[in-house]
């Protein structure tokens, strides 16, 4: 009961902060305004087919939704997009070789831009929805998608052929009649001529249609499986598709009382822990043949090993077998292919222990593999695939890059295909956050932690390896998007104090980077808001657990102290860039406005410390990472002079559930708790599966 009442009590204070005993010169009212009253800050940046302006959302004006705008980077002159100029304005797409073409989708529909000159040329413009344009390898025509099946554009004369021919449900078959049934059937035809000759003609007429029909492909019937996706080859002879076999199970549904109708409306959830996945398999269509052949992967290595965790729940461990009697069940991610054909893949097991980098001879389905990375407790990290899909390419027609968590830290490595031969391009206490290959393939283009864990910045590297150059220098977080002529770099920029604005620079170290927006409000920037301070304390196995401390004056000091819990678990929350939790942010500058000290910790499981700090809850969620947030108050009561009978914690979704894991196993350190939006029972949270078992 006591410690409900606490966290009653915490709740109650917060209130009273923004009613009548606050002495911050913010309130609560206000910061829970959000963007109304920090600004709505520049997203979505990218930039001008020219390399000469940059487009990005904004809402300077309050409007009801933020708009598109465009800044010419030369005049830093910012205008609000037209519904005509958006019309106009191309997307991301695939260049040609050369660089003179871009094919891109817009609105369901395709367009090929000459960028000599910056003209457009609409390929498509239907109803349909047509998607994923490429060049051929040749670049005589243009792949793209529609209507789950792949067509084939002809630059030359604009025709179109269709690839492949997937469909759903099962081939139609000549029923299956018995002997009785086949007797009657033959002894018709055998008595009634007229039946016999009816049955002639239709045989002869549905031939010779067949023989006079132009070469569509051969139908692929999909039966009780759905197609995940699919892609072909650069020289158009192979498709690789993937399936997916549904498995029973039954969703959450979630009551939602708040609707437009007035009427109670169910919200349809996730399944609960333990059910069956949806299993997968991969094929490959040889376009000239029409043959299909499974990828087959129960050959891979270690595929049959058992998680480790299995053998204790070994009745006999004296007769437990490391190793399953069948392959495990395995996904494969889209194929990357290389310009003469090749197919590169990354296969995870289901159960996130495992996951191969494969090279699949397209000839026969045959696998090769490039490397392995192996995981006790689950295959993750930046560029690995876990929440997104694995990072990897082409550098040429023999060397392949990857992402890999081997070291404890995700870093960049190449392959040669030929030799199997493994490079580390990065290596050292940091990660690499984001890679891409220039359009030479010369350079990597990359952003990465090296300075700090909690800083961002943007490098080149050379391709065939050697030095990182750091190109942005500025303390703090870097969002970058290379510019189309890869001249320029479009930056959102932030401090720990200082919302994201637009900024950009040449893509060269050691440039000015120059601001292009200003987006707070008066009411925001009338307010000193605290730099926060970030250390490091020293928990109970010796590690050092990064904290952002936040400290009120000796004149204003009350000895009380709250312990903030990020939410997610894998989140990053410690660091010099605006925060994601902006709002607890403020917060936070209210509390030290009235005396409390505060402590935000990336506790175990946090984003951007390497394999060993996001795994360090694997299998006892509310082990280590609620031992950190007691040792960061032991930390302050020690080294910040808080009042041990005056600390309180709060935190949402994860950080609720290590709320009340702190309160009811760490009751004599925590005074008071505030659980938002709580995870209260990991049973109906299928997501977090990858830290249970």
């Amino acid at each position: 009961m006591k410690p409900f009442i606490a966290l009653l009590c915490l709740a109650f204070t917060t209130f009273t902060f923004g009613q009548v005993n606050n002495d911050s010169a913010l309130s609560i009212d206000e910061i829970m305004q959000g963007d109304d009253f920090v600004g709505y800050l520049p997203t979505r940046v990218s930039w001008a087919d020219n390399s000469k302006s940059i487009y990005f959302s904004w809402n300077p004006d309050n409007d009801t939704i933020p708009s598109t705008y465009q800044v010419d980077i030369k005049s830093r002159k910012i205008s609000k997009s037209s519904f005509e100029a958006l019309k106009q304005k191309s997307n991301l797409g695939e260049y040609s070789k050369n660089g003179q073409w871009m094919v891109y989708q817009k609105d369901g529909d395709l367009f090929l831009m000459n960028t000599n000159n910056y003209s457009k040329k609409q390929i498509t413009n239907t109803i349909d929805r047509e998607s994923n344009p490429v060049f051929s390898g040749d670049e005589k025509s243009i792949i793209y998608k529609r209507d789950n099946n792949l067509f084939q554009w002809h630059v030359s004369n604009g025709t179109v052929t269709q690839l492949t021919n997937f469909k759903t449900g099962s081939e139609k078959e000549e029923p299956n009649l018995s002997e009785k049934e086949q007797w009657l059937e033959d002894d018709q035809l055998q008595y009634f001529n007229i039946l016999e000759k009816r049955k002639n003609e239709n045989d002869a007429r549905t031939y010779r249609n067949e023989q006079l029909v132009s070469n569509h492909p051969k139908p692929i019937f999909l039966e009780d499986k759905n197609l995940v996706d699919f892609d072909i080859s650069a020289d158009l002879n192979f498709v690789i598709y993937s399936l997916s076999i549904p498995q029973k199970h039954k969703n959450t549904n979630v009551p939602s009382y708040v609707t437009e109708s007035g009427y109670t409306e169910n919200l349809s959830a996730r399944p609960k822990v333990g059910v069956t996945p949806n299993s997968y398999e991969s094929w490959i269509l040889n376009i000239k043949t029409g043959e299909t052949y499974q990828i087959k992967t129960n050959e891979l290595s270690g595929i049959k090993d058992k998680p480790k965790y299995l053998k204790e729940y070994a009745e006999n461990s004296s007769e437990y077998k490391d190793t399953f009697d069948d392959p495990r069940g395995v996904e494969i991610g889209r194929p990357v292919f290389s310009g003469n054909g090749k197919a590169l893949v990354n296969i995870t097991s289901q159960d996130n222990k495992d996951r191969w980098i494969i090279l699949v001879n397209l000839e026969d389905g045959s696998l090769k593999q490039i490397d392995k990375q192996h995981d006790d407790a689950w295959i993750g990290g930046p560029g690995v695939g876990w929440f997104s899909r694995a990072e990897m390419g082409w550098i040429d027609e023999s060397n392949v890059w990857f992402q890999s968590e081997k070291t404890g830290y995700s870093h960049l490595y190449s392959a040669n295909i030929n030799s199997g031969k493994i490079k580390a391009l990065t290596q050292g206490e940091f990660e690499i956050q984001e890679v891409s290959l220039s359009k030479d393939h010369k350079t990597f283009f990359i952003t990465s932690n090296k300075v700090s864990p909690h800083e961002q910045h943007f490098y080149h590297l050379p391709a065939k390896g050697g030095e990182m150059l750091q190109i942005t220098s500025r303390q703090g977080g870097h969002e970058v998007t290379v510019s189309p002529d890869e001249t320029k770099l479009a930056i959102r920029y932030s401090y720990t104090n200082k919302p994201w604005e637009l900024y950009v620079m040449p893509n060269k170290a050691g440039a000015k980077m120059t601001q292009l927006t200003e987006s707070t409000t008066d009411a925001f920037k009338s307010y000193k808001w605290i730099d926060s301070e970030i250390i490091n304390f020293t928990a109970r196995d010796g590690a050092k657990v990064p904290a952002t401390l936040y400290k009120p004056t000796e004149a204003k000091k009350n000895g009380a102290a709250v312990i903030f819990v990020h939410g997610a678990g894998y989140l990053q929350n410690v660091h010099r860039w605006w925060p994601g939790y902006f709002r607890e942010y403020m917060f936070h500058n209210i509390l030290v406005d009235n005396g409390y000290t505060v402590l935000a910790i990336d506790y175990r499981a946090s984003k951007g410390y390497g394999r060993d700090w996001r795994t360090a809850i694997y299998r006892h969620m509310g082990g280590q990472d609620l031992d950190d947030q007691v040792d960061g108050a032991k930390y302050l009561i020690e080294n910040q002079g808080v009042d041990k009978d005056r600390l309180g914690i709060y935190g949402g979704s994860y950080g609720g559930f290590i709320t009340l894991m702190a309160m009811f196993n760490a009751p004599d350190t925590f005074k008071s708790g505030a659980a938002l939006r709580s995870v209260t029972d990991w049973a109906h949270y299928n997501h977090a599966i990858q830290r249970l078992f």
